[in-house]
């Protein structure tokens, strides 16, 4: 089989398979229907305020739901979280976008600064707090997943 000229990589179950193709994936693809499923997002944008913005007791914004992850906007700035927090059901993998906050949770202490990101595994009580390093607007996207994670992270 001969080289193609573009290179397309498709991950099944987690294996990636190379294909050679002799022109572009998109050549002559037409999504008539559907392309709203390719939904980009500005969490900076005003329009997605949450609840939690000024809330102690607020709730995050929704942005994309399933029975097996759900994806949420944080902009929780102005007070502590004033209650703890335990997910029964989920993991929560929590990605400081901007600012950053102190989580406290039975597992210990960090503050998580813009860049970073903390698993809280289901089950383990959490809450979130102002800290020196918060900034005016602190930005979070939390991703609540269902099933079992398993950090792969450091494996090459």
């Amino acid at each position: 089989m001969t080289e193609g000229k573009y290179r397309e990589v498709v991950s099944i179950d987690g294996k990636n398979v190379v294909l050679n193709l002799p022109t572009s994936p998109l050549d002559g693809v037409e999504v008539a229907e559907g392309k709203e499923r390719l939904k980009m997002l500005d969490v900076f944008d005003p329009k997605f305020r949450p609840e939690n913005y000024n809330k102690a007791d607020g709730a995050p914004l929704r942005l994309f739901d399933a029975a097996s992850v759900k994806i949420d906007l944080s902009k929780r700035s102005h007070e502590d979280m004033g209650f703890w927090h335990r997910s029964a059901d989920f993991h929560e993998v929590i990605i400081c976008v901007q600012g950053a906050l102190r989580w406290e949770t039975e597992l210990g202490a960090v503050v998580l600064k813009a860049g970073e990101m903390i698993l809280i595994p289901k089950g383990i009580t959490h809450r979130s707090m102002l800290c020196e390093e918060s900034a005016e607007e602190n930005v979070l996207l939390e991703l609540k997943v269902r099933d079992e994670l398993e950090y792969v992270g450091d494996k090459k």
